[in-house]
């Protein structure tokens, strides 16, 4: 696959991402276009392109490998609520067997992980970070999310690093 101009435009990239892929030599390698955005510090950019060029089994797997970096900050707040981890377990099924019975049971799993987040959302003094954690755990499916959730869920300091990993990963499931 090759990034183009028109790749960029038909995806709804962002206009700063399309100006600074111009100015830099329009290389066409998506991990070259995700490194780039990488070491311009463009997190969001180098995860919007990871999770538009990733295989199913690939996305998946990126947003199970993004849950579980922060799944356990939401079970210490929330040690109760197994939803979250029960979400990555369907996820994993669905990466072994991606079949109709697995996909309808990581969808039912993130819909209750979702449901428990949202509920604990309506009191938590912190309701941003517990509901973060919730959906990067739970968002099997939709990898995008589950990324950006899972890197802003870590305090400052880490959230760079969480980020940089989380991607990281993204890059070597593309290289495979």
């Amino acid at each position: 696959m090759k990034i183009t101009l028109e790749w960029l435009q038909d995806k709804n990239a962002c206009g700063d991402a399309v100006t600074a892929w111009q100015a830099k030599g329009c290389n066409p390698s998506p991990v070259d276009v995700i490194e780039l955005a990488m070491a311009m510090d463009r997190f969001g950019w180098a995860n919007w392109l990871i999770v538009r060029v990733m295989t199913y089994k690939q996305y998946v797997s990126y947003a199970v490998f993004a849950a579980e970096q922060v799944v356990e900050i939401y079970e210490a707040r929330y040690p109760e609520d197994k939803c979250s981890r029960a979400a990555i377990e369907a996820a994993k099924k669905c990466i072994a067997a991606p079949n109709k019975k697995n996909k309808a049971a990581a969808y039912v799993a993130y819909a209750a992980a979702y449901a428990a987040a949202a509920a604990y959302a309506a009191y938590a003094a912190d309701a941003a970070y517990a509901d973060a954690a919730a959906h990067a755990a739970s968002y099997a499916t939709y990898a995008a999310h589950a990324a950006s959730s899972a890197a802003y869920t870590t305090a400052e300091a880490a959230r760079i690093s969480t980020q940089i990993k989380i991607i990281n990963y993204g890059i070597e499931l593309l290289r495979t």
